[in-house]
């Protein structure tokens, strides 16, 4: 590459095109490599949805501390989170400012039935919820980006028919006669 003269040196010292700040950063790229997102898109819904979720715990925040509204919406928020997994507890509040999107892939499908010992990889895991494997409830999901949260977790299974169910079984000494027809 040529040098650069004066002005084009002038022109250019505020912009740095290794380090762009729309495209790839290095947390996006961890998170993405982490839980095998397989598109980009998720990681920006997840990372939009922390936005909102911050951005709405600091306007009520903002409220009085006795405004007996604040505290009905502080709970409200609180309990929201806890049900669908992304916070530990509901004690705090401060806990909402602290939701990122790791907190949003861990409550993928993929992610938990690796947590639930139905798969050694995530990399597996996803591999067995796009072949039909996996079931949450009454429901084949075929989509790894589906969300779990704390009460469906109890129902991710195998789906009657997989095979992998019936190596299972077998190796288990669990199968049914009735089940090889």
């Amino acid at each position: 590459m040529r040098q650069l003269k004066h002005h084009e040196q002038k022109l250019l010292k505020k912009v740095d095109f290794l380090q762009w700040k729309k495209e790839d950063t290095l947390r996006e790229m961890k998170v993405i490599r982490r839980y095998f997102l397989q598109q980009r898109e998720d990681y920006h819904k997840y990372n939009k949805l922390v936005g909102s979720i911050r951005q709405l715990a600091n306007k009520i925040s903002l409220l009085d501390a006795r405004d007996p509204f604040r505290s009905q919406q502080e709970k409200a928020l609180l309990e929201k989170l806890y049900n669908m997994g992304i916070i530990t507890s509901t004690t705090k509040f401060s806990d909402c400012r602290k939701v990122n999107v790791s907190a949003f892939c861990r409550r993928r499908l993929p992610i938990v039935m690796c947590r639930l010992k139905m798969a050694e990889t995530v990399k597996e895991a996803v591999t067995f919820v796009e072949q039909g494997h996996i079931r949450v409830g009454p429901q084949t999901i075929t989509d790894p980006a589906f969300l779990v949260n704390r009460t469906m977790e109890d129902y991710v299974t195998w789906v009657d028919t997989s095979k992998i169910k019936r190596k299972i079984m077998k190796y288990n000494d669990k199968l049914d006669d009735y089940d090889l027809l």
